[in-house]
């Protein structure tokens, strides 16, 4: 009784959504709230949010299909497709590699902005001490850093030639039949009508696009223009966000899992290899007490205060049976991969469970700070990793 007393007292976020699905498709939708405050507009599961970190796992799904196509090497140094040498300047004989960056080992960090204005010169920011661990050299120590998946989205448009944006609609998102885009510049006008906006407090933080699309879809030249032309290949890889910005429904990210559940196949058809999707699915770090950033509550000395345990290529690991590791969300032990997000206010979570076959995805905006009973998760996402 007590618990269902503290549960009805947590204020209630203003949307959320939740899609539980095995390999053949979904089993439970679950909706509440309004995408839109302004336009009393309820939310439903068709609707484009931004997703967060779950882009991450998403961009090394597109990393992954130049890997099997040959043009992308996850061992090599990524300075050979860059173009030019990517060095912590402490570490200068240690190359970066795009297994490192996936995995949040690279030695990079958010200690200078990754959000970049369109004309941003990538190259030159990097080049700032600051952005770098002096501390612990690439591939020995794991730091959650954003920065990562620019460098990510610039060697895979300078392989290509492409786009970041463009090359993801080509490589992954078509071909698993998404509405999605990272940022706006490759969604249909009418999909940035359809945008859920994140709220903090009541107030809009993010796609609040007025029911159209939004005047710029990324962040602007510093002069305030937005002249898409100006983009060059791995000039700068934050125009598009890839570590955060993908605008996908949540039915869309549940296809995404059971593309996983299908070992590669999405209703027949080949996404990823099964070798590929095992890549994905083997841890590369795990706390052992000493090996990776603290965060949170350092009595209890776990990265995030406990809730990432355990990472692979841009792929999160659930319930790690380690002393002060509080990352299961579900509170049964059971072993699971995807990836969290947590930006603006918006909580969201696509989770994978291989041994049963099932996976649940869920988002929720404008979220209340309360911490969550049996883990470093928020009791919102609780309740919506559970079902509750």
């Amino acid at each position: 009784m007590l618990a269902l007393l503290l549960a009805a007292a947590i204020p209630q976020p203003v949307a959320a959504v939740r899609i539980a699905f095995d390999r053949k498709g979904e089993t439970a939708i679950t909706l509440s709230g309004l995408a839109d405050l302004a336009a009393k507009r309820p939310v439903t599961a068709d609707d484009p949010v931004r997703i967060a970190s779950i882009s991450k796992l998403v961009t090394a799904i597109g990393v992954l299909r130049l890997v099997e196509q040959g043009r992308l090497d996850l061992d090599a140094d990524v300075s050979r497709y860059l173009g030019w040498k990517l060095r912590n300047p402490a570490f200068p004989d240690r190359p970066i590699t795009l297994r490192l960056l996936l995995s949040h080992r690279s030695s990079l960090t958010d200690r200078v902005d990754y959000v970049l204005p369109l004309d941003a010169d990538m190259r030159a920011v990097l080049q700032d001490p600051k952005a770098w661990d002096a501390a612990h050299a690439p591939g020995s120590w794991w730091a959650y850093t954003n920065f990562n998946f620019p460098v990510v989205a610039a060697v895979m448009e300078r392989a290509t030639g492409e786009r970041f944006d463009r090359l993801m609609d080509r490589l992954v998102l078509k071909p698993m039949q998404l509405d999605a885009c990272y940022n706006w510049a490759s969604c249909k006008p009418e999909t940035a009508a359809r945008a859920v906006v994140q709220y903090r407090k009541n107030v809009a933080t993010k796609d609040d696009n007025h029911g159209g699309a939004p005047a710029c879809p990324v962040t602007p030249a510093t002069d305030g223009s937005c002249d898409l032309s100006l983009w060059r290949a791995g000039a700068n890889g934050a125009v598009f966000a890839p570590q955060g910005g993908l605008r996908i429904s949540a039915r869309g990210l549940a296809r995404i899992g059971r593309m996983f559940l299908g070992n590669g196949t999405l209703d027949g058809v080949r996404i990823l290899r099964p070798a590929s999707v095992k890549l994905m699915e083997t841890p590369l770090w795990t706390f052992d007490g000493k090996n990776g950033d603290v965060g949170g509550d350092i009595s209890v000395q776990t990265p995030s205060g406990g809730m990432t345990c355990s990472y692979g290529l841009a792929v999160v690991f659930q319930a790690t049976p380690v002393k002060g590791c509080r990352d299961d969300p579900f509170g049964d032990g059971k072993r699971r991969f995807g990836h969290s997000g947590d930006a603006y206010g918006l909580k969201a979570g696509l989770w994978i469970d291989t041994a049963s076959g099932t996976g649940v995805v869920y988002f929720a905006t404008d979220v209340p700070d309360v911490p969550g009973a049996r883990s470093a998760y928020t009791a919102t996402e609780e309740k919506l990793a559970r079902g509750d």
